[in-house]
């Protein structure tokens, strides 16, 4: 077990001092770098000011409003209402409620080898019973259609209140949603009257090249799930919908959706400082360069192929053994790699999106002398 005293960019430091290029970033969580100067400033700054105040929605919270206009300038009209939280399971259960009270429906549909958190209810939109089953019975009325099967879709009906999709399936070794399954099922979701929640708590924030993954597409969402990039390393989450949608939250119960924690001052002004420091660094611009440097020079005999977009790449080697053993050797030599829940096979790539050509060809050059 390793112990990390110090994160600064793209490291992590052990007590002995010993630094690791952490090419995961805590699961798509840090993607401006660990302990980014101008999150640690916005931290301070609101620290001496107030941390929590109020249950959520009791009083206004200057950070969360911040934060709430940021947001709505770089998104579309049709995701202009906030509701924020401390995690992306959290933002899951939230749009499970959502999209059940708006429709008056029950019925909710997932896709298979989907991760939409470990609640209860996210666990729920989990098909792969391993699991699920020890914490049974999960909610009822859930059905899962396949991922970039189109046939699949007929699933969803005028019974059906919701169905999540991630734009690049993360647990599943980078899988890309193909625009035609995608630009289908916004459509079949439509004719429906089902909403369309796209989960975007590990594609978001600039992981794919664009500020959100739906944006390499036609499709907008009904609900979006934020979470992991979003706050710089600190906790929060958000999911978002339309105004019209998110007010039938206000009654009936008066408390629709409450939390503590959620949209935590300090979170927020967190939050503020990360989605300023990718717009103004620019880093957006760089993201396919350094996607396609990581697909050039990540060529061995045991590498069959490399999926994912962006700064999320799976890796594909031949068995688990050799996952395991790559991992292993390293880390060894300073390198901090990971694999996926259903893809044992496969090693995930997804560094700080702040990584620079000279690093991604030191990360490369490790990682070729781990497989050899």
């Amino acid at each position: 077990m390793y112990q990390f005293v110090k994160g600064r960019g793209i490291h992590l430091i052990d007590k002995e001092g010993k630094k690791y290029i952490d090419l995961i970033s805590g699961i798509s969580v840090n993607n401006i770098g660990h302990s980014n100067k101008a999150v640690r400033k916005a931290v301070a700054k609101q620290m001496k000011k107030y941390t929590h105040q109020m249950v959520y929605g009791e009083y206004v919270i200057g950070p969360q409003v911040k934060l709430a206009r940021k947001l709505s300038k770089v998104l579309p009209e049709q995701l202009q209402s906030f509701y924020f939280l401390n995690s992306g399971s959290e933002a899951t259960e939230g749009a499970i409620k959502l999209c059940r009270k708006y429709t008056g429906r029950s019925k909710l549909v997932a896709m298979r080898n989907a991760y939409h958190g470990s609640t209860t209810g996210a666990l729920s939109l989990m098909s792969d019973e391993y699991y699920s089953s020890s914490f049974k019975p999960t909610l009822p009325n859930v059905y899962f259609a396949d991922y970039n099967n189109i046939d699949s879709l007929e699933i969803i009906d005028n019974e059906t209140a919701g169905v999540f999709v991630e734009m690049v399936q993360a647990e599943s070794g980078y899988t890309v949603g193909e625009i035609n399954f995608l630009a289908t099922l916004a459509e079949k979701c439509k004719a429906t009257g089902a909403l369309l929640i796209v989960d975007e708590i590990q594609t978001g924030m600039g992981r794919t090249g664009k500020l959100f993954a739906f944006e390499h597409t036609n499709v907008v969402p009904d609900i979006m799930l934020l979470a992991k990039g979003l706050g710089g390393g600190m906790p929060i989450s958000a999911f978002i919908s339309s105004h019209e949608i998110m007010d039938c939250l206000k009654d009936k119960p008066i408390l629709g959706h409450i939390t503590t924690f959620g949209g935590h001052p300090v979170s927020c002004a967190a939050a503020c400082a990360t989605l300023d420091f990718i717009i103004d660094e620019n880093l957006l611009a760089s993201i396919t360069e350094k996607e396609r440097l990581f697909r050039e020079l990540l060529v061995h005999p045991k590498i069959s192929g490399i999926s994912g977009k962006g700064l999320m790449l799976a890796v594909q080697l031949p068995s688990f053994e050799e996952v395991e053993r790559t991992m292993k050797r390293c880390i060894e030599r300073g390198l901090i790699i990971d694999w996926f829940l259903y893809n044992t096979t496969a090693l995930r790539i997804s560094p700080p999106l702040i990584i620079t050509e000279k690093q991604i060809r030191k990360v490369c050059r490790i990682l070729l002398e781990a497989l050899d």
